[in-house]
This record gives C-alpha cells, sequence and structure tokens, in this order.
C-alpha cells in the first residue's frame, strides 16, 4: 500500500509520516518512510537543483521534468521495491503535489502533468492520499520558524500558496484517494486523526 502525504509549505507532513511510521511498526507492519523529491541518490541529486535558488531559478515545465526525472527514479529503485516486497510506503509528496503546485499554482496543464506522471512512474498512483491542510499564513509561519534558509517554493508569493492550496481542494473533490486532514492543533492530535483514518484501511487489507 502506497500512502502520500501532502499538503502546502508549513503543515507537518514530514512530522507526521514519521509518526504514522511508528504507530505502523508498533502494530506489526513492515514500512518504509521517503520524500519527494529525493529518496534514491539520483533523486536526491535532483532535489538539490529543484529545491534551491530562487523562486524563479526555473520555468513550471522544468520543474515537472524535474520532479519526473526525479520521480522515475525513485519508484523504480526505491517504491516499487519495497510495494514488492509487502512494505507500506510513506512518501512525503508524490504525484499530488505535482499537480497542485505546478499545475495549480504555475499553470501547467493537468492532463499533460498526469501523462507524464504516467510515463515516469509505470503509471503508480497512491492508495491513499493525507492532504494535510492549514490557512496558508499559518503554514508559511511555520515554515519559516524552522531552522535553515527557505527554499525556493517558500519564497513564492502569497498568491501562489493560495493557488496551491485551491488546487489540491479542486482535487480532493474529484478523487476519492484524497483525504483532508485538518492539519491545526498539536503533532500527536494530528496524528490521531491520521490513524483514524488508516486503520480502518488497514483492517479491510
Amino acid at each position: 500500500m502506497l500512502i502520500a502525504f501532502e499538503g502546502g509549505e508549513g503543515v507537518g507532513k514530514s512530522t507526521q509520516v514519521a509518526r504514522l511510521a511508528e504507530w505502523l511498526v508498533a502494530r506489526g507492519h513492515a514500512v518504509e518512510t521517503s520524500r519527494e523529491p529525493g529518496g534514491t541518490p539520483g533523486a536526491e541529486a535532483i532535489r538539490a537543483l529543484f529545491v534551491t535558488g530562487a523562486a524563479d531559478r526555473w520555468v513550471p515545465e522544468t520543474d515537472a521534468l524535474l520532479i519526473s526525472a526525479a520521480r522515475a527514479d525513485h519508484v523504480a529503485r526505491r517504491i516499487r521495491p519495497a510495494l514488492a516486497a509487502g512494505r507500506l510506503v510513506l512518501v512525503d509528496r508524490f504525484v499530488h503535489s505535482t499537480l497542485a503546485y505546478q499545475g495549480h499554482g504555475k499553470g501547467l496543464d493537468l492532463a499533460a502533468l498526469r501523462a507524464l506522471h504516467d510515463f515516469a512512474t509505470g503509471g503508480l498512483w497512491p492508495d491513499l492520499v493525507l492532504w494535510l491542510d492549514l490557512p496558508v499564513a499559518e503554514g508559511l509561519a511555520r515554515a519559516r520558524g524552522r531552522k535553515g534558509a527557505a527554499d525556493r517554493f517558500e519564497s513564492h508569493d502569497r498568491a501562489f500558496h493560495e493557488r496551491v492550496r485551491a488546487g489540491f481542494a479542486r482535487l480532493a473533490e474529484a478523487d476519492r484517494r484524497i483525504v483532508r486532514v485538518d492539519a491545526e492543533g498539536d503533532a500527536a492530535t494530528v496524528a490521531a486523526r491520521i490513524e483514524a483514518i488508516v486503520a480502518p484501511l488497514l483492517a479491510r487489507r
């Protein structure tokens, strides 16, 4: 089972991936965690190009091609082998980030992005998408409160981030795999919301 964690900046995806992995392992599941862009040496090298520099370092089409190249390596070398071995795979960002950021946020054609994803991954889509949702101002404040320099996407203007959030909402309306998770509150509270979503799905498998 492939579970993707999605959302805008500062919503707590990395924290919740780690918490859900710990919860699943405690219940006897074999779990693999990863992130995008990244997850393999080649994909991490592409990540360095993708997330650093000025907000306008790349045109949107280059963004889409870079993330798809990283994803192709990630899926082939990490995600598919883990799924084949029977592990639950939790990934911090996957295809719906591309649709929200490069599609709704930057105006690229959604059908073209879906086709590019299918080419890069051999048609691998997540079984469940946990969309961690926060008001944009709160998410950006959290992101800017972390240690380290802001990445390219945190540096985009407020209007871009509002388009991304609205994009996730539109994607969720059209795709039953996407479940909105209220990301307000402390990490333990959000984790409990996620566990309540995941537990019945695992019981049916």
